[in-house]
């Protein structure tokens, strides 16, 4: 299949190994920590970069759960069969440890000429051997960073490729970071060929998954997407929750319920206890470490009012990936249906509350996008863009644009959001948004009011400014 989309992440990787090949920075050699959600495409990504570098170079794929001792045999194997200069010095190799392993990839690599060296899941040889670190450093430091080598290390588990280049780790200092994210907006409107009202629509669906973004097939409307995937259950649409994330989460785990509860709409601590726990609350000490690891691991993401005040009292949490919050609320419950032939049943499900959930799923995606149009000549000092609520929700601010999180120095506009498919943002939205403004730290009577809307809005209306569908897709081209 064609790649198509990541020009920025590829131009990235592209910077590194040029610098490699300038000989610039401290060391000939330069390593970068390669990580991002699982199926997010960073294996393929890599390999596209490899195929394009035009240099020689090696991939080596980490099997989870297996020998260390047959790991290192398949390490020294590929690295024989690879394109390096040096591959034929090593074949028929036995390694003793990681430390003989990693040494035979230095001899492998050239001395005079830019190589690219791939070790795809770290993590899962990290989790192997506990020396596997240890030996990385001390060959990087003796042998790989004195040669003209790009050593990218991937892998998913984000937790332990940050802990990699943490203080105190062997490998703390050494490599450049680099996470891939799932494809932005306009990859998205590129891929499937729809306007960009539409396109916003297909990346709260897929989340910008490549595989799912692939499956749509170009200028399919949203709804004959809908009916083809939960036509299937073996479609990439139901598959790739399960297998992309909450695999990782038996059914009966506290993890697996604090998921479902904040991806079914809980998003306070005391409601997800109430929803996760059953019969009962679940308890604060269980809660809150598992908040915080589903946090680190960016499944979860938690956002604090925007204002003047500070206020910590009021996190809501929010499940961090459109298509994972999409699955949660829709395709998890669909696809016994959908296994029973029913997927009409579940397309019901959807459309019946489709324009509330997406009402709702939006605001992070349009509060992004304006970050990357901001700050602009209008507001030359916006750099944080948020929410703003009370504990009774009474009111909801959709839009905060501040000089800085999570409290402001100064308030420089609100907003609100209205994103239906054929009603502007009117003299109603606006009125209730000049009447909330007051309500929110650190605004005045002169605080500008702006709007995001689908639609468009009503002639006449004194706003600061407003944005659109496209205005939000040119903010990632």
């Amino acid at each position: 299949m064609e790649f198509k989309g990541r020009a920025a992440d590829l131009d990235v990787l592209a910077r590194q190994l040029s610098l490699v090949s300038e000989g610039a920075g401290g060391t000939r050699g330069r390593a970068v920590i390669v990580t991002g959600r699982r199926r997010v495409g960073k294996s393929r990504l890599v390999q596209e970069f490899c195929d394009r570098s035009r240099v020689p170079y090696v991939v080596f794929q980490a099997t989870r759960g297996r020998n260390a001792v047959a790991e290192r045999a398949d390490f020294a194997a590929t690295l024989a069969q690879s394109t390096l200069p040096g591959a034929e010095l090593v074949a028929g190799l036995r390694t003793a440890d990681w430390n003989q392993a990693l040494r035979s990839l230095a001899v492998a690599v050239p001395d005079d000429a830019p190589s690219i060296a791939v070790i795809d899941e770290v993590p899962w040889l990290v989790e192997q051997d506990g020396e596997f670190e240890g030996a990385l450093q001390t060959v990087w430091d003796r042998h790989l960073s004195a040669k003209p080598v790009l050593l990218l290390l991937v892998g998913s588990d984000m937790s332990v490729m940050e802990a990699l280049q943490s203080y105190g780790r062997p490998f703390f200092g050494r490599a450049a970071k680099m996470t891939v994210r799932p494809l932005h907006l306009a990859d998205v409107q590129a891929l499937t060929g729809l306007d960009a009202a539409d396109a916003v629509d297909a990346l709260l669906i897929t989340g910008g998954f490549p595989e799912i973004v692939q499956s749509w097939r170009p200028g399919t409307r949203r709804t004959d997407f809908l009916r083809e995937a939960v036509a299937s259950p073996l479609s990439p649409l139901l598959a790739a929750g399960e297998l992309s994330l909450l695999g990782e989460f038996p059914a009966a785990s506290h993890a697996r319920a604090v998921l479902e509860a904040v991806g079914s709409g809980e998003r306070t601590f005391a409601a997800i206890a109430a929803h996760a726990g059953g019969a009962g609350a679940l308890p604060s000490g269980i809660l809150s470490p598992l908040l915080n690891t589903l946090q680190a691991r960016r499944i979860l993401a938690a956002d604090l009012p925007l204002s003047a005040k500070a206020d910590t009292r009021n996190k809501r949490y929010r499940v961090a990936d459109p298509y994972l919050r999409f699955w949660l609320a829709f395709l998890q419950r669909g696809i016994p249906l959908i296994e029973r032939g029913r997927g009409d049943v579940a397309l019901e499900r959807i459309e019946r509350s489709w324009a509330t959930w997406r009402g709702r799923a939006v605001e992070p995606v349009i509060r992004e996008s304006l970050l990357r149009l901001l700050p602009d000549e209008r507001w030359p000092r916006t750099e944080a863009v948020g929410g703003w609520w009370n504990r009774q929700s009474n009111p909801e601010v959709d839009l905060i644009g501040a000089d800085r999180e999570p409290v402001a120095g100064a308030v420089h506009f609100i907003g609100s959001i209205k994103w239906l498919e054929s009603q502007p943002f009117g003299r109603r939205e606006y009125d209730a948004m000049a009447r909330d403004m007051l309500a929110v730290p650190g605004t005045e009577a002169g605080t500008p009011l702006v709007a995001v809307s689908r639609s468009g809005v009503e002639d006449g209306l004194p706003l600061a400014a407003h944005w659109g569908p496209e205005d939000l897709v040119r903010a990632w081209r």
